[in-house]
């Protein structure tokens, strides 16, 4: 069904009144929106995906199906989650204390993976906490992010390791005439790169 501001929320699916909705974002069917997330305008959240006590959105993200975004995980505009991902928030997790009581919330420090502007995390990867993808990164599927990806960073593997450049249009890019130098093929953006960072030229 649809609400005030274009806000769609099917009936099949479970979403706090507590939670914050933007205008014109949907969740769909099966999919779970806990207390004090944060979705911006614009994002879609699929069929079973999970989105996290106080997990913050901002707009235009999409949030594919089944895909686990725990607290408290940060998701910068334009960010791309794929199918079955999962965002992980503990460290070190056991499920009971060392002297066998069962933990508690109490028990345990929740840290999340923050993703930048326009990256895009792959079907089936997992990133695990405390992480924080760059911008316009792209995580290849079925990877596992254990570090810190660079902004523009092509990632892939387990542990996912950098395998190349990406461009915004998430085209990799091709190596220019100049040594350092990196262009994209689909949009003709010339990049930069010094000590494993990548920068993108002024127009």
């Amino acid at each position: 069904m649809t609400g005030r501001d274009g806000v769609k929320i099917v009936e099949s699916a479970d979403v706090s009144p507590e939670a914050v909705v933007g205008t014109g974002s949907s969740v769909w069917h099966l999919a779970q929106v806990r207390e004090h997330a944060k979705l911006g305008d614009n994002c879609i959240i699929g069929r079973g995906a999970y989105i996290g006590t106080g997990v913050v959105m901002e707009d235009n993200c999409k949030v594919q199906n089944y895909a686990l975004v725990y607290e408290p995980a940060r998701l910068a505009d334009g960010v791309f989650i794929g199918p079955a991902v999962v965002l992980t928030n503990d460290t070190y997790p056991r499920a009971i204390n060392p002297d066998g009581t069962q933990k508690s919330g109490d028990d345990w420090e929740p840290v999340g993976v923050t993703i930048e502007r326009g990256a895009s995390i792959g079907a089936r990867a997992t990133c695990v906490a405390p992480v924080t993808i760059g911008a316009w990164a792209t995580v290849a599927a079925g990877a596992v992010v254990v570090k810190d990806v660079p902004s523009y960073a092509l990632v892939a593997g387990t542990p996912a390791r950098r395998i190349g450049w990406v461009g915004e249009s998430g085209v990799p890019l091709v190596c220019g005439v100049e040594a350092g130098s990196w262009e994209c093929p689909a949009t003709g953006a010339k990049f930069l790169e010094f000590d494993d960072v990548l920068q993108k030229e002024k127009a």
